[in-house]
């Protein structure tokens, strides 16, 4: 049932910030439209100390924040600026091109404490690549909860045991927060082309064990996961492929001609900064 298992790479933001950095991975790029994935902390910031992601841009994606524990400030070029918090959505599509930053708010940041969540960028479909940019913050609310023989879950996106979300996104995909009881057992979605569970925390028995922090892959057939003898907490994630992508930096691309356009565009000036938060940016990579 799998054909892959993908570990999360630690990867060090900076600030003692640390991530781990599971998608591209050499071996599998995407699953469904999902091009990458972060998983952020969890990490205890002292007081005084935060999240300080200086503007940069994005094209050809919409980036998916959502929080476990913690809260950040999202601020970018259309004049957004919002606060998002555990359970929401921030869902961002950059389309043809948008800015943004991420940091910890000056009031949290006075009392520190824990950051916790996922990251994850959705490639847009050829459709959509060059889309108005466009930024939308969901409630908890606004996502549909189910429960079922000791598995509770949240559709962020998408539809998934016959739930949808009211999340707006461009292609079929799922995107769905699930908590297992100690051995409770959950089916995956058997109506996508791709899909992968990602193990937050604890671990689950799914044609043998396996720990945290690692992406399960599986392949075409019925598919399920359950947590072992102590709770698990795992985002299932996946839908239809938008075919193949170009990745570099921030950005993601249908050609190697419309990345070079957007370096051009950012090491140029050309890509506005967010109104809310214009004293400095992140250059482009040499």
């Amino acid at each position: 049932m799998i054909d892959l298992v993908i570990p999360a790479r630690r990867k060090d933001l900076g600030d003692g910030f640390e991530v781990g950095r599971v998608l591209p991975y050499a071996q599998r790029r995407m699953v469904g439209p999902f091009i990458f994935l972060d998983h952020m902390g969890p990490v205890t910031f002292k007081p005084g100390q935060g999240i300080d992601v200086r503007p940069h841009p994005h094209i050809g994606l919409s980036t998916v924040t959502y929080l476990y524990a913690g809260e950040m400030m999202h601020r970018d070029s259309l004049g957004s600026t919002l606060a998002i918090r555990p359970g929401e959505v921030n869902w961002m599509t950059a389309g043809r091109g948008i800015v943004h930053s991420e940091r910890t708010a000056p009031d949290v940041r006075a009392k520190g404490g824990l950051v916790h969540g996922l990251q994850t960028w959705v490639a847009l479909p050829d459709a959509h690549a060059e889309t108005a940019p466009a930024f939308t913050h969901y409630g908890v609310d606004d996502m549909p909860k189910f429960e079922n023989g000791g598995a509770r879950g949240v559709v962020i996106a998408g539809s998934a045991f016959g739930l949808t979300s009211a999340v707006t996104t461009h292609s079929p995909l799922f995107y769905v927060d699930v908590e297992l009881d100690a051995g409770a057992e959950i089916a995956l979605p058997d109506n996508y082309s791709e899909r992968a569970a990602y193990i937050v925390h604890g671990r689950v028995e799914s044609g043998g064990i396996h720990d945290a922090h690692n992406l399960l892959v599986f392949g075409p057939g019925p598919a399920k996961i359950a947590a072992g003898d102590e709770p698990a907490r795992v985002m299932l994630l996946g839908g239809e492929p938008v075919g193949p992508r170009h990745i570099w930096w921030n950005f993601v691309a249908v050609s190697e001609q419309r990345l070079e356009q957007a370096k051009a565009d950012w090491k140029a000036g050309r890509m506005s900064l967010p109104p809310d938060d214009n004293g400095e940016f992140i250059p482009l990579p040499e």
